[in-house]
């Protein structure tokens, strides 16, 4: 969740900390800080509380000489979000510095052990639990770094990505990883490390992505040495080429990056889809599919499993899957499922889906799903990430990196994805007819375009989010296809512009949530041409005869609903199946620009990350 940059070369390694700590501000941004060792092997540090703007007024202070250092951006697992609690943490002598990303499960008992030895603990944390235990383990046995680091790491339990320098020492960097994500970066004459690999584009393009329980040794001027932190023996050196460019990770004329990304998506949708549609719409491609198709003939259920807006789009990839390829499917948090003992065996197929590919909980869930016989399929958005190299096969959507918080383009790259998947799951079985195939998949083509035809409600929206800005409360309503895209719209407002709302099925609404309704609380309603359109018309008329205000988002040409919704935002007319993909676009923009009226910062809202890479 937290971000990790290091380097060490040539350049002045603070300029290269702070760029790539701006970059990674979007896992988080409670507070962060640098270390650094100078030429005389003094160790400076320099913490602040809040964003990576406030470090910098502290740190132009102090000195920031050196070509070697660390550095870290807190999402607060453990204590506050103060200067104290602030990474980097350095240990009791003030030798040894360490950046930490995870949970070490097991500090309170490793705390308690080292204050029996005399360690005092000036923060809240279990990092600080951490470096202290390798000063402890380096003074009583007399080792090097490397090899205290390795000692500790082997008593911790828990997850963690680490980066280590030391006083004295401006020529090591230790770095390593167990269920949280690192990469390597390897330039001419210098190295990086990276929570991801955004802070190291535009320094090189070849990474190494370090595996669980591996170990690296930076040292300048001699090669790279990775390890196994259990057997100690040397590992496969696996370097990869980067194919992101600085001018994703740039607003690119935009406000923000949300906004950008919210208009991206008719370009991100055509990558998505690249290659995956035959010309003629008749057939429907995934290598995923294609490689395993014994295990997607043999399997007798399907579970999705996910968290926040991918289990959103896992909803609606179920009624997807059951309709075009008649499987039971199920849904599940993944957070629930890693604890609920669930019951799987050969013939069941899991598909972890996750934005970032590096989700705890879903991480989790796989290893699970794996250990108990299921076939493990991921949707993925990050190349290299955890989740597709922990799964057995998968799809990736292809988006491009996604920098706001709450997620837009990521949600309708899963749910294009997860239809596509469902088409050539129907295709492969047999149980999906061709014109109904090539009816869905050439609209599917269609949809960015489709979305470009959505966006033109901009100014609409942004009009109409001025008379809802104030709002305490908003329901969200939604039927069949669209009950998920209504709990996607409420999650984006909640998370941008932190007014209370919920999404329910409509039909529900009658069932206890309808007590809330009166003039103070407005209902945004999906309102498609669809199959199930009378019986929202229903549910309309029942928020409007209790003095409820409507926005309904109604397909294109439908002025019935004029007489009745307070406020109509028309979006194209698309095949039931995929309206979750048009409709999700005004509820984007309206949760936007009710957080900009409120002047809320909608790419890095309070409490939380983009990635969430611990429990």
């Amino acid at each position: 969740m937290c971000g990790i940059v290091g380097y060490i070369g040539s350049q002045g390694a603070y300029d290269i900390l702070i760029q790539g700590l701006k970059r990674l501000e979007y896992r988080g941004y409670d507070s962060a800080g640098v270390a650094l060792v100078d030429t005389d092997g003094c160790l400076n540090v320099h913490k602040a509380h809040g964003k990576v703007a406030n470090l910098e007024s502290v740190a132009a202070m102090g000195n920031t000489n050196g070509t070697i250092g660390i550095s870290h951006t807190r999402w607060a697992t453990h204590g506050e979000p103060t200067d104290t609690n602030a990474h980097p943490h350095v240990s009791q002598t003030g030798e040894i510095a360490l950046v930490h990303n995870g949970t070490i499960e097991n500090y309170a008992v490793l705390k308690k052990a080292l204050t029996d030895h005399g360690y005092t603990f000036r923060s809240e944390t279990d990092t600080e639990v951490l470096v202290q235990l390798i000063q402890y383990i380096k003074d009583t046995t007399k080792c090097s770094l490397f090899e205290a680091v390795r000692e500790a790491l082997l008593q911790v339990e828990g997850a963690y990505a680490i980066a280590v320098i030391e006083k004295g020492d401006p020529d090591t960097l230790i770095a390593a990883r167990k269920a949280s994500p690192l990469v390597i970066g390897v330039g001419e004459n210098e190295t990086f490390i990276a929570s991801d690999a955004t802070p190291i584009i535009g320094y090189t393009d070849r990474v190494i992505y370090l595996k669980d329980n591996e170990i690296a040794v930076i040292k300048r001027g001699e090669p790279l040495s990775i390890m196994s932190l259990d057997s100690n023996e040397p590992s496969k050196i696996d370097i990869q080429k980067l194919k992101l460019s600085l001018a994703q990770l740039e607003k690119g004329g935009y406000d923000t990056f949300m906004l950008k990304e919210i208009f991206e998506q008719p370009a991100t949708l055509r990558d998505c889809l690249r290659g995956r549609i035959t010309d003629d719409g008749a057939r429907v491609v995934l290598s995923g599919v294609e490689l395993n198709k014994d295990k997607f003939l043999e399997c007798e259920r399907i579970t999705l499993v996910a968290c926040g807006t991918s289990w959103h789009a896992a909803l609606i990839g179920k009624r997807l899957i059951q309709d075009f390829c008649r499987v039971p499917v199920e849904v599940e948090y993944a957070s629930e499922f890693r604890y609920g003992n669930p019951v799987l065996g050969p013939k069941d197929v899991v598909i972890s889906i996750s934005q970032s590919g590096e989700t705890a909980d879903t991480l989790a869930a796989i290893q699970i799903a794996k250990e108990k016989g299921a076939f493990v399929y991921g949707v993925c958005n990050v190349v290299g990430a955890s989740i597709p190299r922990n799964t057995d096969a998968g799809t990736y959507i292809h988006v491009g990196p996604e920098i706001g918080v709450a997620s837009t383009k990521a949600f309708t790259g899963q749910v294009t994805v997860l239809t596509l998947l469902a088409l050539a799951l129907g295709q492969l079985r047999g149980v999906i007819d061709a014109e109904k195939v090539r009816e869905v998949a050439t609209a599917l083509k269609a949809i960015p375009a489709t979305i470009e035809e959505t966006l033109k409600c901009d100014a609409e929206v942004q009009t109409l989010s001025r008379i809802f800005t104030y709002a305490h409360n908003f329901l969200y309503l939604g039927r069949g296809y669209n009950y998920p895209t209504a709990l996607e719209g409420a999650l984006k407002l909640k998370e941008i512009s932190y007014i209370h709302a919920e999404g329910y099925p409509a039909a529900e609404m009658k069932h206890g949530p309808i007590a809330l309704i009166d003039h103070e609380m407005p209902s945004v309603i999906i309102a498609p041409s669809d199959s199930l359109y009378d019986k929202i018309i229903s549910n309309v008329q029942q928020v409007k005869s209790r003095g409820g205000a409507v926005v309904a988002i109604v397909s294109k040409g439908n002025t019935a609903m004029n007489d009745i919704a307070d406020y109509c935002i028309e979006i194209p007319s698309v095949p039931e199946c995929l309206t979750p993909l048009v409709a999700s676009i005004p509820l984007q923009l309206l949760a936007y620009y009710i957080a900009v009226n409120k002047g809320k910062d909608v790419d890095q809202p309070r409490n939380l990350a983009k990635s969430v890479t611990v429990e």
